[in-house]
């Protein structure tokens, strides 16, 4: 049995891990930002800088999944402030907690979660880990993220960044709020539908974060993606297939431009992404095509 810490314990990605890990007999120590409340607590402020960092002593991993909802709000200077505060700091204040510790008691390894927005438009272009950052508000914030784990690399610890794409589940996320319009019969492509959207189930999501834990040829960037990206208007066309509704509405660009601002650019935008190096360590995903994705979140 093997302890790993997890922030963003109580999230759509860290929940599911939680209860992963925990049904395999390993023991979890949640990162809370309140008082704790069970054995199984520690207390952090990650905009704060504090870490009680007896409580990471001894873990095996910790997995870093914090940060605010990119989805959640219209992104208005303020917002994007949030975005920025709730994953550079909380990173940069995990990292030197974890440099900190001494040799015997220091994990060995270091899941800083990350987003394949670090790539930005992309086309019709496929990319992988080799590719390099892309212009704009994720990608400059997808680099500092990534960059705040400088103390956890330099103390030697292995570091590895998640760069996922979007989780296929209806428990949260992006896919969380396409369901319930897709089943009212509401559903349809944005925009033109061309632009791909790299996908992930939730179940592969939650296996390739455990194998990035286990691996250890693992470090650096790694794509948390299904290996087979397709178009908008594919996923719609899927969506409509699986849930036995009519996809007939589209969402102009325009429109979306409207109501969701700057943030509609990375709706409207094409990522093809593919996780080159988790196939190449040996990752085998359970769901690589999107109506199994689909099929499998519900």
């Amino acid at each position: 049995m093997r302890r790993i810490a997890v922030t963003g314990a109580s999230g759509l990605i860290g929940s599911a891990l939680v209860r992963s890990l925990t049904a395999d007999g390993q023991e979890v120590v949640r990162l809370v930002r309140r008082a704790p409340r069970a054995a199984d607590e520690v207390r952090w402020d990650p905009e704060g800088g504090h870490v009680d960092t007896a409580g990471l002593a001894g873990c095996h991993a910790v997995v870093n999944l914090a940060g605010a909802g990119v989805g959640n709000r219209r992104w208005t200077e303020a917002y994007k402030r949030r975005l920025r505060d709730s994953r550079v700091n909380g990173t940069a204040t995990l990292a030197r907690a974890v440099a900190s510790l001494d040799g015997k008691d220091r994990p060995r390894v270091f899941v800083n979660g990350s987003a394949i927005g670090y790539y930005g438009e992309t086309g019709d272009r496929t990319v992988d880990e080799s590719a390099p950052a892309g212009k704009g508000f994720l990608p400059s914030l997808c680099v500092e993220w990534e960059g705040a784990t400088a103390p956890a690399r330099k103390a030697g610890v292995r570091t590895v960044f998640a760069r996922s794409g979007l989780v296929v589940s209806r428990e949260g996320g992006a896919w969380g709020r396409l369901f319930p319009l897709f089943r009212a019969g509401l559903g349809g492509r944005l925009g033109d539908g061309r632009q791909y959207w790299s996908f992930v189930a939730l179940h592969d999501e939650v296996a390739a974060i455990r194998h990035l834990i286990d691996t250890e040829g693992l470090s650096g960037p790694v794509n948390v993606t299904a290996p087979n990206p397709v178009p908008n208007r594919e996923i719609t066309a899927a969506m409509g297939r699986v849930l036995h509704r009519p996809t007939l509405f589209a969402v102009p660009a325009p429109v979306l431009r409207t109501v969701l601002g700057e943030m509609s650019g990375d709706v409207l935008g094409s990522a093809r992404v593919v996780p080159a190096r988790l196939l190449e360590s040996g990752f085998r995903f359970a769901f690589p095509e999107i109506e199994g994705a689909i099929r499998a979140a519900l």
